[in-house]
């Protein structure tokens, strides 16, 4: 078996998150610095083993103060925790192009597992000659079971921020 290393491409990917705002709206968010890499064997996702580290100083929701209360201790806590990381324990396909990869996350002092939807394109050649990966992948988790606790209720019922977190990222890999 040959083993293959990919290195995400930073310039084709993107990692965000959405949130319920009061209840009713999502607000989008992202992170700006991030490393992520796929080891596999015979280029098949299968078997691949996947990490990833987002820098959470990097937080962009289009909104500077917002971002900046993100990175306070009422969230994430940036001082002592500056990274993001996951680390895949396990894949399991679902269909032709369609995964379930289960890993453990880690925000801030906390580490939990949590599983993600991926769509995963296969191997396609850029015309560069360089062989890239696609993944799209989808999940949610509750910010709660990661310490992020900050909350404020509304006047009329309903708190400021949504308990639930769906993650999205949509990522090119390149093969070393």
């Amino acid at each position: 078996m040959a083993k293959s290393i990919w290195v995400i491409d930073p310039t084709h990917s993107e990692i965000g998150f959405k949130v319920k705002h009061m209840m009713f709206t999502n607000v989008s968010g992202k992170f700006n610095r991030f490393q992520a890499t796929v080891e596999m064997e015979d280029d098949q996702f299968e078997s691949a083993h996947i990490s990833f580290g987002a820098d959470v100083n990097s937080i962009d929701s289009n909104h500077v103060d917002r971002d900046n209360h993100l990175r306070s201790a009422d969230f994430f806590d940036v001082e002592r925790f500056p990274k993001i990381g996951f680390i895949s324990t396990a894949i399991d396909k679902v269909n032709e192009g369609q995964f379930r990869v289960t890993g453990e996350l880690t925000i801030k002092d906390t580490t939990r597992p949590v599983t993600l939807d991926v769509e995963y394109s296969g191997l396609l050649k850029d015309p560069w000659g360089n062989t890239k990966i696609g993944v799209s992948i989808a999940g949610k988790i509750n910010r709660r079971d990661f310490g992020l606790t900050w909350n404020a209720a509304l006047e009329t019922g309903g708190v400021l921020v949504g308990e639930d977190i769906k993650l999205i990222a949509e990522a090119q890999f390149v093969k070393q």
